[in-house]
């Protein structure tokens, strides 16, 4: 396994904010002058979307991971090739 690199200031700081107007978004929902049926449709929909977007995130990374693998497996069997083909070299 590889070593993970460290979140940088920049994202650490997004998500925070991300956060922080997600709570705003259910403070606002809560406060909104209206039906309560209203309100429950837009959190069912902000819920919905948080899903979605951790499912993007995951997909996104998985493949990200599947290609990083696969570039390593390619790099491998090349490194091979190479040394059966040019026995003195590497």
């Amino acid at each position: 396994m590889t070593p993970q690199m460290p979140h940088t200031g920049a994202w650490k700081t997004f998500t925070l904010v991300s956060f922080a107007a997600a709570a705003m978004l259910t403070i606002g929902i809560f406060f909104l002058p209206a039906e309560i049926w209203i309100k429950g449709y837009l959190a069912m929909a902000s819920l919905f979307l948080t899903g979605t977007t951790f499912t993007l995130a995951k997909t996104l990374r998985d493949e990200h991971e599947a290609k990083r693998l696969i570039n390593k497996i390619e790099d491998a069997a090349t490194e091979r090739v190479l040394r059966e083909a040019v026995p003195g070299r590497l």
